[in-house]
């Protein structure tokens, strides 16, 4: 049985003072939790000081991007060389990076290559659109998102990387999957994919997370499911007890397979 793995994604939430509180509640919360993995991912510049709160947990930390060069004239971005020693993971193509801001298919990789150059482990996220998913075009984009992801990686690296399926139509409206459609997904364009990249031993040992308004009344229903290892978790992510419920939940629901 792959270990779960439960992240949350602050996205733009939190100064530096309401970081580490939240760690610190967290760190109460989640004291006596074992057999799952737990990492938040706070904004860039409270890493440090988050950094910092978390020394004597388990809690793991990641950043929300990076960029692809170790340094240069890229006014804003985030290199991987500034993220080694500060965290362990980091999140690549998140549905909003897509969106938003406009990251391609050969971002995300070279973003990918990046990070496990610099033993940075990945959190790749792949979804599709609401008209594609009723357009019945959801596993041949997603599954082209895995390809496009991975290209030039070897079975090796993919082993140290976490997916996440994220439904971006489900993603901060309340909307969400259901666990056997989520499942039925995973196991065809993401694991599937992987298994057509890798062979199905490779793909088997690979944890994907399910992301889309995750929270504690929901939880259950997708780690319940035989493909999801996880969750990519958002807003619920930001309060204490909300977070430390669905890893609670998510976790019994996962052990019960």
């Amino acid at each position: 049985m792959r270990k779960p793995f439960i992240a949350g994604n602050w996205k733009m939430h939190k100064t530096i003072e309401e970081a580490v509180s939240l760690v610190r509640a967290l760190k109460k919360e989640l004291a006596n939790v074992e057999g799952c993995d737990v990492a938040v991912c706070p904004p860039f510049v409270t890493l440090p000081a988050v950094r910092e709160a978390l020394e004597g947990s388990d809690i793991g930390l990641g950043a929300q991007n990076v960029h692809w060069e170790d340094e240069g004239a890229f006014t804003g971005e985030v290199s991987p060389l500034m993220l080694v020693g500060l965290c362990d993971y980091v999140i690549i193509g998140h549905s909003e990076r897509r969106n938003v801001f406009g990251e391609t298919d050969e971002w995300i990789n070279k973003k990918v290559h990046a990070a496990l150059a610099h033993s940075l482990k990945p959190i790749i996220c792949v979804g599709e659109s609401l008209e594609q998913n009723r357009a019945g075009e959801t596993e041949p984009f997603v599954g082209g998102q895995v390809r496009a992801a991975f290209e030039g990686i070897t079975a090796a690296q993919a082993k140290l990387v976490t997916m996440a399926y994220e439904q971006i139509w489900a993603i901060g409206t309340g909307l969400a999957a259901t666990g056997e459609d989520a499942n039925e997904i995973i196991g065809s364009a993401v694991r599937g994919t992987l298994a057509d990249l890798y062979g199905d031993d490779v793909a088997q040992t690979m944890r994907v997370q399910y992301g889309g308004s995750v929270k504690p009344q929901n939880v259950a229903e997708f780690l319940s499911q035989p493909e999801i290892d996880g969750a990519l978790v958002g807003g619920a992510s930001l309060k204490a007890p909300d977070f430390s419920e669905i890893v609670k939940k998510g976790l019994a629901a996962h052990l019960k397979q």
